[in-house]
């Protein structure tokens, strides 16, 4: 079988190879494949191993030999499901791979803005400690975590994993989702209405899946939900959130601040508003990208391969 890989760098930067995926056809990878070159690079393949390429509706009629899709992700709105659906083409994605190391993203964005610690460390190494007439300064307000109260928009595998970590830090857990009849063993927690979670919370990590219910969900009217000290965490969806409105409540001091690892066009546009928006840090999506969660990310991707060739396809989406 033909398999090409179509834009395999982010899985495989350098130090994830694609050595078990080698074995089971005529493999070709592209490090990244242009829009004006996906049919001419897909034609032939059998199987294409895909992670942010969009393949339409209009793409599939141009691929006569494509027999199953891998998405290197968990998201999977990249390809036309139901385009793939009427071509009896299986598409597969990678449900579970980075639940610790987006939880793990979720804190390290969240203790940044409690305690600036990139702002003071590059202050001390421009010398303000050694000028310093006391033994310690702080150019912005400390927060402790403990006491207060952790808002999860989204309680699967990863919101979950997140309010395990916000209760060992002894936050209070709130959390809102479709399906809760599973609450966690720990307090305290509490299932809460989206007016409970904006108007509670202190922190608001956003952990939902996109669907067009959602999205927009933190608008103005949401934010103006939230105290003026409250800080919003976004590594799910950029679309979660309208941006001008974000921006417009961080300039306006009406919120604490904002991280977001995620953002409505990836790669960031430059105008977009929240660059230059106050107390707001963006990361270029990378709470999924560390080495760990990449190799899980390709073994599972090389198993719905194998799986499919074996006439027993797995995490089928379609």
């Amino acid at each position: 079988m033909k398999i090409a890989v179509l834009d395999g760098f982010t899985l495989n930067p350098g130090d994830n190879p694609w050595n078990d995926l080698l074995p089971l056809g005529d493999v070709e990878v592209y490090e990244r494949t242009p829009t004006d070159q996906v049919i001419e690079r897909a034609v032939d393949a059998d199987i294409l191993v895909i992670n942010k390429i969009i393949l339409s509706a209009d793409v599939l009629e141009q691929l006569p030999n494509l027999k199953f899709v891998a998405v290197t992700a968990t998201g999977f709105n990249v390809v036309d499901i139901e385009a793939a659906r009427a071509r009896n083409i299986p598409v597969s994605n990678v449900p579970v791979y980075g639940t610790d190391s987006v939880a793990q993203f979720v804190f390290a964005l969240l203790l940044q803005m409690c305690h600036n610690v990139a702002l003071h460390e590059a202050a001390v190494k421009d010398g303000k400690w050694t000028r310093c007439p006391d033994f310690c300064f702080w150019d912005t307000p400390q927060i402790e975590l403990a006491g207060k109260t952790l808002g999860i928009i989204g309680f699967g595998r990863i919101g979950r994993r997140t309010g395990e970590i916000g209760h060992a830090m002894g936050m209070k857990i709130i959390a809102n989702d479709l399906y809760t009849d599973q609450p966690p063993d720990y307090s305290p927690f509490a299932w809460a209405s989206l007016d409970e979670v904006f108007e509670q919370s202190d922190a608001i990590s956003l952990h939902a899946p996109l669907t067009p219910e959602n999205t927009g969900l933190i608008n103005q009217e949401r934010l103006a939900q939230m105290k003026d000290s409250a800080f919003l965490i976004n590594t799910a969806r950029g679309p979660l959130v309208v941006e001008d409105d974000l921006a417009t409540a961080l300039n306006d001091g009406a919120i604490g601040g904002a991280a977001l690892d995620v953002v409505m066009v990836e790669p960031m546009t430059a105008d977009n508003p929240l660059l230059t928006a106050k107390n707001c840090i963006i990361t270029p999506h990378i709470a999924w990208a560390t080495l760990a969660a990449r190799s899980r990310l390709m073994q599972t991707t090389v198993g719905n391969v194998r799986a499919f060739q074996a006439e027993a396809p797995e995490n089928v989406v379609n």
